[in-house]
């Protein structure tokens, strides 16, 4: 029994055969349904999800990487459980007490360079073991999507074999109401869906997702302002993510590399103020500004990253240039709004744009360094000796579209 901490299909009946007079047997059209059904499960899907756990992915709600959120849903309520450790002995136990069916169990990442192993358990609900490396001591790899949006067609194999250490977004994991329906605020299965299309990529690396417009988007279009078509708060996208501060916008930091990642609510910024707004206040004297402007002017990583749901031209026109000045305190900012590839340098800064679907024809930059159609995502490499990082724009196929690399600033 391992050290415990606190912190989170029965076998179907056998197929009576229908003998037809001739001693072979022979399956009713409903018993093929339900051997078929049974042989998919435990033969052609993968094995880590047992009956009843539906989905596991990785998160941080502190905002360094001493620990890990392990997050899951089940179908029948209960207390969370992880179990855990550096060996498939697993060996530690972490627990949140309760009755629940989405579950967040916070572990501590005690060794570094290293190959983590856990399960998670509700009441008789388990999974089987997956594992997750450790943080390095020596090069960071960092990958950052957009758009996701539950499309299980979009292939990331090339992102996968890049071992990333962690999975950022830059907006729009789900669209909330795709398989939710209509204004359900609550509802978690569209962001549960997102996570089902790279299920063997969320459960093996930590996501730190940034909050989009689609991600709470509860109906196709606003019926005027008693019928938004946005949830500000991001009600379900919060519940479902665990993640450090006030979820909607964060910040993480990985002292080893001297790295800092700030990730802002602004999307869509064009339509604040009117039925369709999708993003918290961003003026001058909005407390989300207040707040960054904190987390810039108090920033001592040499490394800085800002990331958000915006076109980089947008953001840096609002609040009389503000959000630009704060922005170019860092090193460097990532946005997923626009469909393609993009470098532009502003202030000595360099602004990336990517996204997992291309051949976009808006939020174009009018004075790109770089830009490419192709879809693709952005690939950060960190060395922890130097501090510098490289920045390369990737296709999805793998190819390097662009790549820079970014010293770090003397604090």
């Amino acid at each position: 029994m391992g050290r415990r901490r606190q912190g989170a299909v029965s076998a179907p009946s056998a197929l009576a055969p229908l003998n037809g007079g001739s001693g072979r047997r022979i399956l009713s059209i409903m018993q093929y349904r339900v051997f078929l059904s049974v042989f998919l499960s435990a033969v052609l899907l993968p094995g880590f999800l047992r009956a009843g756990v539906e989905r596991v992915w990785l998160t941080h709600q502190s905002p360094d990487p001493s620990k890990l959120v392990v997050s899951w849903q089940t179908s029948e309520p209960g207390e969370s459980t992880v179990e855990f450790g550096t060996t498939s002995a697993l060996g530690e136990i972490a627990t949140v007490a309760g009755s629940r069916t989405l579950h967040h169990v916070e572990i501590p990442l005690m060794h570094k360079d290293t190959v983590y192993h856990y399960r998670v358990k509700t009441g008789s609900q388990v999974s089987e073991a997956a594992t997750f490396k450790g943080y390095p001591t020596e090069t960071l790899r960092i990958a950052v999507i957009a758009n996701l949006r539950a499309d299980a067609k979009i292939d990331l194999s090339a992102l996968k074999k890049d071992d990333v250490h962690l999975l950022l977004s830059a907006g729009d994991t789900a669209m909330q109401y795709q398989f939710c329906g209509e204004n359900l605020p609550d509802c978690t299965k569209s962001h549960g869906t997102a996570i089902d299309t790279q299920a063997d990529l969320f459960r093996s690396t930590p996501f730190l997702p940034t909050l989009g417009n689609l991600d709470r988007k509860i109906r196709p279009s606003s019926d005027g302002p008693q019928k938004p078509a946005y949830d500000i708060p991001a009600t379900a996208y919060r519940a479902f993510f665990a993640l450090p501060g006030a979820e909607w916008h964060w910040t993480f930091s990985i002292p080893d590399f001297d790295l800092q990642l700030v990730s802002v609510d602004m999307n869509h910024t064009g339509d604040f103020g009117t039925p369709d707004q999708s993003c918290h206040p961003f003026g001058a004297d909005s407390e989300q500004l207040l707040w960054y402007r904190g987390v810039m002017e108090a920033a001592k990583a040499g490394q800085v990253v800002t990331l958000y749901g915006e076109t980089g031209g947008r953001v840096r026109s609002h609040a009389g240039g503000e959000w630009k000045r704060l922005i170019e305190m860092g090193t460097l900012a990532i946005s997923g709004e626009a469909y393609h590839a993009e470098r532009v340098v502003e202030g000595g800064v360099t602004y990336l744009n990517a996204s997992v679907r291309g051949n976009g024809t808006f939020g174009i930059d009018p004075n790109p360094a770089f830009i490419d159609k192709s879809a693709g995502y952005i690939l950060l490499t960190v060395n922890r000796a130097s501090g510098r990082m490289t920045a390369a724009l990737k296709a999805l196929d793998g190819r390097v579209l662009d790549q820079q690399t970014i010293d770090r600033k003397s604090r």
